[in-house]
C-alpha cells in the first residue's frame, strides 16, 4: 500500500489500483506506520508527501515488494518472463549507444517487467537508492559489491587533426603535461601501464567535465587530448574527426565493462534477463569483444 500510494500520488488512487476501499486503504497504511513506529506520509484529502522517515524507508519497501513478485514468479509454471520494476544505472554515453536500443525488445519479451533507467557517470549507493543493477566501465575495487565482467574495454588517447596540427602529437607519456588534456571533473591524473607497472600522469587541465560526453565533444572541437573508450571514438577516427594518439612508452590502463549489484540482494530474474540482453548487444558490436564469465 505504501509504495503504491507514493507512485500514485494519493491514497484514493492507490486504493483504486489495488481494488480496495478508502477505509481499508487508510487502515493498512496506518497499521504499517504503527508497526514501524514512525510516520511515513504527510497526507491530506487531496495530496500526500513523504516524511524524511518515508524517504528512507521507500527503497527498502520497494525492494520487498519487487522481491516478493520475483519469488512468486519463480514458482509459477507459466513462462511470462521477468517481472517487477528493474532499476538500472548506466554511464551516459554507454547507455545511449548500447542499452537504449534493446530496451523496447526486452519490454516486449517480458510484459510484466518495468525498467527505470538512470543515465549517470557516477556510481550510486546501490542499496540506499534501491538500484538493482549498475553497469560501470572501471577498475573495480569495492569489495562490498558483486561484479561480473561483461567485456574488456580498450581505451585510446584521441585529439582532433586541428589540435595536433597546432600543438604537435605527443610521443611519450611525459609529454602529456605539455598538452591540454580533457579529464573528468573528479580525475587529477590518468593511469598508464609503463614497463609492466602502473604510472599515474598528473594533469594540469584548464577544462574538466562531469560527463565523458563533454570530454568527447571538446576533443572533437579541437580543445585537447581525451582518454576515451574505443567504442566511443571508433566512428570519429574512421571519419577523420579524431586521430588516435599512441605513446611509444606507455598504454592506457585497461578497464572492463562490469555488471554490478549489491551483495544484500539476490540476482533476480529481471537482472539476469537484462544482463543477458546486454551481453548479446555487446557481442554484435564490432568495436567490443565480450569476455564472458561465470556468475
Amino acid at each position: 500500500m505504501f509504495t503504491t500510494a507514493v507512485n500514485a500520488g494519493s491514497l484514493a488512487e492507490a486504493g483504486r489500483r489495488l481494488g480496495l476501499g478508502p477505509m481499508v486503504t487508510s487502515r493498512r497504511l496506518a497499521n504499517l506506520e504503527a508497526e514501524l513506529g514512525v510516520r511515513l506520509l504527510h497526507r491530506t484529502t487531496r495530496s500526500l508527501s513523504l516524511t524524511p522517515e518515508g524517504e528512507t524507508f521507500l527503497p527498502f519497501a520497494q525492494a520487498l515488494v519487487d522481491n516478493e513478485a520475483e519469488a512468486v514468479s519463480r514458482l509459477r509454471s507459466d513462462t511470462r518472463g521477468a517481472s517487477g520494476l528493474l532499476r538500472v544505472s548506466v554511464p551516459v554515453s554507454f547507455g545511449l549507444k548500447f542499452v537504449t536500443p534493446f530496451i523496447p525488445t526486452i519490454l516486449d519479451d517480458n510484459p510484466e517487467l518495468r525498467i527505470s533507467l538512470d543515465l549517470t557517470d557516477s556510481l550510486p549507493d546501490l542499496v540506499a537508492t534501491g538500484t538493482d543493477l549498475a553497469i560501470r566501465i572501471a577498475r573495480l575495487r569495492d569489495s562490498n559489491l558483486i561484479a561480473r565482467k561483461l567485456s574488456d574495454n580498450p581505451r585510446v588517447l584521441v585529439a582532433s587533426p586541428s589540435y595536433l596540427g597546432e600543438r604537435g602529437t605527443p610521443a611519450l607519456a611525459d609529454e602529456l603535461s605539455q598538452h591540454s588534456c580533457l579529464p573528468l571533473r573528479s580525475a587529477t591524473h590518468w593511469t598508464f601501464i609503463q614497463d609492466g607497472k602502473e604510472r599515474h600522469i598528473r594533469l594540469n587541465s584548464r577544462f574538466t567535465s562531469s560527463s565523458i560526453e563533454g570530454c568527447h565533444a571538446i576533443s572533437v572541437a579541437g580543445g585537447g587530448i581525451a582518454l576515451l573508450s574505443w567504442w566511443n571514438v571508433a566512428d570519429d577516427i574512421r571519419q577523420g574527426k579524431l586521430v588516435a594518439v599512441h605513446l611509444k612508452d606507455a598504454e592506457p590502463e585497461p578497464l572492463g565493462i562490469w555488471a554490478v549489484y549489491p551483495t544484500t540482494r539476490l540476482v533476480l530474474p529481471k537482472v539476469r534477463v537484462f544482463i543477458s540482453a546486454l551481453e548479446t548487444r555487446l557481442s554484435q558490436m564490432p568495436d567490443i569483444a565480450p569476455t564472458r564469465s561465470r556468475d
